[in-house]
């Protein structure tokens, strides 16, 4: 117990320009370290530092990219193309996510498209679309019995 409170409090007196690694990244971006380490091989762009035994080591550069990613995925619902492709514009760089999405979204960007280019990209669901998912769901999940 006390090796872990000293552990945290060692944590809390990291310079903010030190690096990080994975774990403190996954849980300072609540992502699991399976999806960052997955996310490197789709975003040529986030490339940590890489030590012995493979031991990554997160920039904090790194780590605000890898946040922006988060956003463009979450919270803004691009697809991992769509935000290959919207990165690959802004040459590799995300300085503010919304700010970024919103511009898009004005200029009419197609890497904003979430699916085969339906051109709702960013529209909330509407309540039928919400009710088709629940009935697909409903059904996915009774298939699912029939097969356990």
């Amino acid at each position: 117990m006390a090796h872990n409170v000293a552990r945290e409090a060692q944590k809390l007196q990291k310079s903010p320009d030190a690096f990080r690694t994975i774990s403190e990244v996954s849980a300072e971006l609540d992502v699991p370290q399976h999806v960052l380490r997955f996310w490197e091989t789709k975003f040529k762009v986030v490339k940590p530092l890489k030590r012995g035994g493979g031991r990554r080591y997160y920039r904090p550069s790194d780590i605000e990219l890898i946040r922006g990613i988060r956003d463009l995925l979450y919270k803004h619902g691009f697809t991992i193309r769509g935000a290959q492709k919207l990165l690959k514009e802004q040459g590799g760089r995300i300085d503010n996510v919304d700010a970024m999405v919103s511009a898009a979204r004005a200029e009419g960007n197609p890497a904003l498209s979430h699916g085969a280019g339906d051109g709702t990209a960013g529209e909330p669901l509407t309540s039928d679309d919400k009710a088709q998912i629940r009935r697909v769901l409903g059904e996915l999940k009774e298939l699912k019995e029939l097969l356990a």
